[in-house]
Order: structure tokens, then C-alpha cells, then sequence
């Protein structure tokens, strides 16, 4: 057996032997080099992206998934090409051969990746990934043991390796350039199509550089013919395509299973935090029996001793909130000093199972607890409360939260029933008394929650949201003490600091020439039709020199109800003094749709519960379908609440042409210093978001 390179032939091989060629099999290996490449770029795509991972993860992955297409290309190439020879593989070459593809690839996407670029890393790159290339192609080729003499010709060779470097630097270019003007998805097909064609490239010119000689007396006829068998052809595409694409489909999922698990449960304990208590309920259509157990004084553990310690504390306490769980009920953890379980019933038997649970794990909380030789008690309570009513789900966690601030608790492992008369009043009247010390001492806060345009991949403008951290209680859901303060005739007051520190915000930013669109901001319903709102809106911008066209105020349906002439009147004079008005919540409310076209409104805001279940769901996506033709023929600028997750993305960028996005898919509500970071490079950030 000899094989020659760059070399005259000997003279005992003078049979020249022509391949023939299986068109399908050619096809077949450049679908291989395409669904390759189309793999490591979406895997590529996450080294830029936020993830649980560490981006040499994808990274790695991104460079085995291209290299192993390579390298299946090539062996897939091998099979559509037929000679009259006897022909086996050096196996330990052949697995030798995936290791320039791997690593060419590596130093391809690591260097593509680098934050600063120049014209000539992206040469150098594309010519290390053609030699890449070429290591697998014809290590590949010396695996074969073949009782022939072939020799190259270096004017081919060099040729097919030119064409290589030509399509990959065009690959790459396009990969670069093209992600800020036209949507990913052609961008990454177009680019993993020049790939494709980078590697068969460079297999089938480099066959063509290939003469391959027998000897004279070789006995072709008896020769064994070098030809795959189609069932064995077709196992092993299907195992390489199986392969590529179930790494592509494991590796998103995977991330997306992280990202799930980081939003919606707790780090520590792995039970669902407070944020998937509140989809589940927002989620409800029947009533809910909730008991929250509140640990008393737990930031003493910590100090006391470690927060490693409290930890173990908190794992200990797990592992019996789990046990005694009632078989129905869901638990939950809230904050770090606080266990919840629910319950989809308020049916008496099923209170009842949850009332003699609870009881059960009051009297083991006042035992001691031993972890590390030491015993320590936690003085606790826990509150039940049950809400026949779905429509009235939000309140069920105030009234847990009105029970721990009874006087009378004492916080040595009671269950208690919420009680209206006993327990509302209190814990209402505390947080409404309070709202000013709140305002003042910075409990109360505004985050703010950006909206993205998806034609051109920018912040179209962010909603501030309010939040308040009360010293006792810890964060408090607006959809706790919102309803409160405006029973108490106090949201006034605070729709008015909102909208002050607001404004003081923006011209914050206009002094660091940031700039994020309108900034909206929500109006209580009763407020919207009061003199003093407009006359606090023109005063605030005036002394922080903002232009009312940077502000956008943010009224619900129900706004209209009660007084539908005199809404329609306000929201008159506000556009003309400048300000937006945004319709939010709309499909929510109760107001017929012939005030719509009445209303002098400039965006409408589809409320999330119809986009949740979207395109899944046939019913809610025509729904939404007919509502954006609805806004659209109006001339109405659409956005978007509750947006999280990319089908939802995709089905509306279909359904919408110009929507702007609003939800966690994209940014959860963030601080103004964090919105500041968040902001910087969106468009590369959101590449592959959309």
C-alpha cells in the first residue's frame, strides 16, 4: 500500500481510475455542511447573550457542533464517491481528523466574538477555519487504506483552499454586517449556506486535485467497489443531522430552562418564588386558600452567627414545610423569611387540611432546631386566608400581611385566620399613615421597564413602575397597597411624586445625553378628570425643562366608565398641551368599543393576559390579530405588555408591522443606574432576541 503526495507516480501504477459521483449523496453532504453551521451559529449567538452559562460553554459547543459537521461532511462526501478499489479506515486517523475542524473553529468563533475587530483578524480568522477545513479533508483522506498510488496537484489545492477562505470571510462579513440591518433568522441561514459551501468547497475541489492510480496488473473487475450501502448511508446522516440538531435543540432549551428557573424559584431552596406566586394567581379563575408562615426576627440567625449558617437554617426549614405539605397545596418562598402554601379550593374540608397542617408545624417550629451542635428556636406565625372570589385574588397576600400586624401577635407559632373585622383596618391604616414617611425615608422607588421596537431594535421608551420596600414588611406588591392608598384618597399624592421624580429623572439624563424615548406613567382612573393633575403635570416639566411630548401618561379603560364626557374631555387638553395618552390595559375594561374611535388616545396598550397564550392558543392569537387591525386602522401605535417568550415575539412580529414589546422576555423593571447599563449595546444584545 503506498500513498505518494506532490509526487511523479511509480511506473508499476499505470491504470488511472475515475471516480463516479452519487449526486444525491453530494447533496446530501452539503445539506449536512449547512444544518452544521446553521447549529454552531445559533449556539454562537449566546456568547454574546446573558446566560446561567459561562460563554466558553457555548462557546465549546458552538466549536465541537462545527467541527463535527465537518468532519460528517467529509465522511458523508466519502460515500457519494464510487471507485473500483478495495478500500478501509485507519480508525484512530479518522477520529484524528475531527480535531482541526474543532479546533479551527474554536479560534474562528473566539476571535469573531472579540469586542474590538479589525480587517485583518477577520482575514486571519477565515484563513485559519479554511485550513481547518482542509486538516479534516485530508487527514480524512490518509485514514483511507486503499491499495492505490494517488498524488495532488497544487494548483487545485490551492485553488479549492482559496474558494474556502473567500466563502467563509463572506460568511463572516455577512454574520457582522448584516445583524443590525435585516432579521437574524436570514441572516444565520445565508451565513451557514456560505459555510456549507466553504466545506464542501473545499472537499470536492480537493477530490478534483486527487489523481489515483492502480497498479497494471489490478484486476478491477474483482475489485471490491468502494460504495456505501443506502441503508448505512442513510443511518449515519440521519445520526449527524440527529445529533447536530438535538444539541441546537437541548442547548436553548437548556438555557431556557435556567433562565426559567432563576426568574420563577428560589436559588436556595429550589421551591417557586414570590414572582411564580404571583403568575399562578394573576393565572386563577377559582378561589384560593394561602397560608404564609412569617419567621420572626430571622436576620438575627444571620448576624448571630453566618449567612452560611442561616442558609442551612433555611434548608433545614424546607425539608419540613415540604414534608407536612398538604397534598393539594403548592409551597412557595417568599423573601427570606417567609414559606407560603396554596391551595386551589376554599372549600371547608380541604381549610380545614390546611389548618391541620399548619398546626402540625407549629409544634415542631417550638422545638429547638439542632444543625451543627447548635439548637435554635424561631418564633413564628402563620396567617391563612381564603378568597372565594377569583376577581378578587389579589388580595388574598395583604390579608396574610394584615395578620402579622395584629397587636396582639405574639409570634409564637400560632395559625391564624384572617378576619376581616380583627385584621384589615389595621394593617390597611398602617401602610396609608405611613405612605408619606415612606416617600420621604425612600422606601417608595421607581423602576423602570423599557419598551422595544422591533423594526429597528431600539428603545422605543420605558414605563415607570412603583415600588415600595417597607421596612416591616419587606417589598410589597403594588397590587397590595395600590388598591389601599386609592380607597384612602392618598394615590393622588403619589401619582403626583411619581410623576416629580419622574421628571427629575429625565432631566437627569437629558445632562448625560441619554436617551430612551417617552417615559410613561400611570394616571389612577378618578385622577385623570382633576384640574389639579394637569396643573401638576405643566408645573413639574416646566421646572425640570421637559418638553410634555416626552411624556406619555399611561389611563385604563375603567377611567371612562363613570364619566365617559369628561374623560374624553381631559385626555382632550392633554394631547393638546402636548402630553401622550396611552389607552393601557385595553380588552380588560368595560367601555364599549365605539369610544375608542371618540377618545383622542395616540397608543393603545394590549394587556399581557392575551398575549400569554399566544401563538399557541388559536382563540387568543385571532383575538389579538383583530385587535391590532383595530388599533392599526385607527393609525394607533400598539404596544405590547407581558411579552416572554420568543414564539411570542415572532407571532407578533408577524402579526403587527411596526410592534413595540414590552415584558421580561426582554428587561424585567430596573433602577435607573441599572437601566443606564442595560441600555448600552441593545441592538447587539437583542440580535438573536428577535
Amino acid at each position: 500500500m503506498t500513498k505518494l503526495f506532490f509526487s511523479a507516480i511509480s511506473p508499476i501504477y499505470s491504470i488511472e481510475l475515475q471516480p463516479e459521483y452519487s449526486l444525491v449523496g453530494v447533496i446530501i453532504s452539503i445539506i449536512v455542511a449547512c444544518i452544521a453551521s446553521f447549529t454552531a451559529l445559533s449556539l454562537n449567538e449566546r456568547v454574546q447573550k446573558n446566560s446561567f452559562f459561562h460563554y466558553l460553554f457555548w462557546l465549546i459547543l458552538a466549536s465541537i457542533s462545527l467541527g463535527l459537521g465537518i468532519w460528517a461532511m467529509h465522511f458523508v462526501g466519502m460515500t457519494a464517491i464510487t471507485l473500483p478499489i478495495s478500500m478501509h479506515y485507519n480508525w484512530i486517523l479518522t477520529f484524528v481528523s475531527l480535531i482541526p475542524g474543532v479546533l479551527a473553529s474554536f479560534i474562528f468563533f473566539y476571535w469573531v466574538n472579540k469586542p474590538i475587530q479589525s480587517w485583518w483578524k477577520y482575514i486571519i480568522a477565515s484563513i485559519l477555519m479554511g485550513l481547518g477545513i482542509a486538516g479534516v479533508h485530508y487527514i480524512g483522506i490518509r485514514s483511507m487504506e486503499m491499495d492505490v498510488q494517488y498524488v495532488y496537484d497544487r494548483p487545485t489545492i490551492f485553488i479549492a483552499l482559496c474558494i474556502s477562505i473567500m466563502f467563509t470571510q463572506t460568511a463572516l462579513f455577512s454574520i457582522k454586517y448584516s445583524s443590525k440591518k435585516t432579521k437574524n433568522f436570514i441572516t444565520k441561514t445565508f451565513s451557514s449556506i456560505l459555510m456549507g459551501c466553504a466545506i464542501a468547497t473545499t472537499h470536492y475541489v480537493g477530490i478534483l486535485a486527487i489523481s489515483v492510480y492502480a497498479p497494471r496488473d489490478y484486476l478491477v473487475a474483482t475489485a471490491e467497489n468502494h460504495s456505501m450501502h443506502n441503508t448505512f448511508l442513510g443511518v449515519t446522516v440521519t445520526f449527524f443531522l440527529g445529533m447536530l440538531i438535538g444539541v441546537l435543540l437541548l442547548s436553548s432549551m437548556m438555557d431556557r430552562y435556567v433562565k426559567y428557573r432563576a426568574n420563577y424559584f428560589d436559588n436556595l431552596t429550589m421551591l417557586p418564588n414570590r414572582r411564580s406566586f404571583e403568575s399562578y394567581i394573576e393565572k386563577s379563575v377559582i378561589g384560593q386558600t394561602l397560608a404564609v408562615w412569617h419567621l420572626h426576627d430571622f436576620g438575627k440567625i444571620n448576624q448571630e452567627f453566618s449567612f452560611m449558617f442561616g442558609d442551612e437554617v433555611i434548608q433545614h426549614l424546607t425539608k419540613i414545610f415540604t414534608d407536612y405539605k398538604p397534598p393539594s397545596a403548592r409551597l412557595f418562598k417568599f423573601e427570606s423569611n417567609r414559606f407560603a402554601y396554596i391551595m386551589r379550593t376554599t372549600d371547608d374540608t380541604n381549610i380545614h387540611e390546611m389548618l391541620i397542617a399548619m398546626e402540625k408545624i407549629a409544634e415542631i417550629l417550638k422545638r429547638p432546631i439542632t444543625i451543627k451542635n447548635k439548637k435554635i428556636v424561631l418564633p413564628g406565625v402563620c396567617a391563612i386566608s381564603a378568597v372565594k372570589d377569583y376577581r378578587d385574588l389579589h388580595s388574598i397576600y395583604s390579608n396574610a400581611l394584615a395578620v402579622f400586624n395584629d397587636s396582639s401577635i405574639e409570634h409564637k407559632h400560632e395559625v391564624i385566620m384572617f378576619d376581616p373585622v380583627i385584621h384589615t383596618h389595621t394593617f390597611e391604616k398602617e401602610l396609608v399613615d405611613g405612605i408619606e414617611k415612606a416617600m420621604i425615608n425612600k422606601e417608595l422607588y421607581l423602576v423602570y421597564q423599557p419598551k422595544i421596537n422591533l423594526r429597528n431594535v431600539e428603545v422605543a421608551g420605558v414605563e415607570v413602575l412603583l415600588r415600595w420596600n417597607n421596612s416591616k414588611y419587606g417589598f410589597l406588591s403594588p397590587a397590595v397597597f395600590v388598591p389601599m392608598l386609592e380607597e384612602n384618597s392618598k394615590m393622588e399624592m403619589v401619582t403626583d411624586w411619581i410623576v416629580e421624580q419622574a421628571c427629575k429623572q429625565m432631566y437627569q439624563w437629558k445632562k448625560e445625553n441619554i436617551s430612551l424615548g417617552k417615559v410613561a406613567i400611570n394616571i389612577p382612573g378618578h385622577y385623570v378628570t382633576s384640574s389639579a393633575l394637569l396643573k401638576r403635570l405643566i408645573s413639574i416639566t416646566s421646572s425640570y425643562e421637559i418638553c410634555p411630548n416626552e411624556i406619555e401618561l399611561e389611563i385604563t379603560e375603567t377611567s371612562f366608565v363613570s364619566n365617559i364626557e369628561e374623560a374624553m374631555r381631559a385626555v382632550g387638553v392633554f394631547r393638546e398641551k402636548g402630553f401622550s395618552v396611552a389607552l393601557d390595559d385595553f380588552g380588560t375594561g368595560v367601555s364599549s368599543l365605539s369610544y375608542l374611535k371618540q377618545i383622542p388616545i395616540s397608543t393603545l396598550k394590549i394587556d399581557k393576559t392575551f398575549i400569554e397564550e399566544v401563538p399557541n392558543s388559536h382563540k387568543d392569537s385571532l383575538i389579538v390579530q383583530a385587535i391590532i387591525a383595530l388599533g392599526t386602522s385607527l393609525g394607533l401605535e400598539i404596544v405590547f405588555e407581558g411579552v416572554e417568550t420568543k414564539e411570542q415575539v415572532g407571532f407578533l412580529r408577524a402579526s403587527c408591522e411596526n410592534p413595540i414589546l414590552q415584558g421580561y422576555y426582554f428587561a424585567k423593571p430596573m433602577r435607573a443606574e441599572e437601566l443606564f447599563h442595560w441600555q448600552e449595546n441593545i441592538k447587539q444584545k437583542f440580535a438573536d432576541k428577535i
